[in-house]
């Protein structure tokens, strides 16, 4: 199988080991064997952010910390890190059709569209744009 990228959230629940939908362990599995399960740059942003919390909300715990964290993740089979250029960056803020300003979100679908790959994520909003055939979506 192709490549696939993981959004965010899908490489939490990998990286902890936590249930996904059959499709997606599917998916992750095939492309480890293959061209690689790929993490974009933009998912060590987000984790890091994460730990930090918000206003009334403590932050997630990575263990040891999420720079370790991530080396681990890092580490399992297949797994390789995504580029984030010039043409993804400018890609993120020329997106077709209607799709929120999270910039995280932006350029994690601009990613997968210039290498043509899928997203596998469980996020209403990307997944809604994949329905609408914008970027490929795997469900997890």
């Amino acid at each position: 199988m192709t490549a696939v990228l993981l959004d965010t959230c899908a490489a939490i629940w990998l990286g902890e080991g936590a249930r996904m939908a059959p499709a997606a362990m599917q998916a992750i599995e095939a492309a480890a064997t293959g061209d690689g399960v790929l993490v974009s740059p933009v998912t060590g942003w987000e984790i890091g952010l994460l730990s930090r919390g918000r206003a009334g909300r403590p932050g997630l715990v990575f263990l040891p910390d999420p720079p370790g964290w991530l080396a681990d993740l890092m580490a399992l089979p297949g797994l390789r890190e995504a580029p984030l250029d010039m043409r993804i960056a400018t890609a993120a803020s020329l997106l077709p059709g209607e799709l929120h300003n999270d910039p995280a979100d932006r350029l994690i679908i601009a990613t997968a569209r210039v290498l043509g790959v899928p997203v596998v994520t469980r996020d209403a909003a990307l997944l809604a744009y994949g329905r609408a055939g914008f970027v490929g979506v795997v469900g997890c």
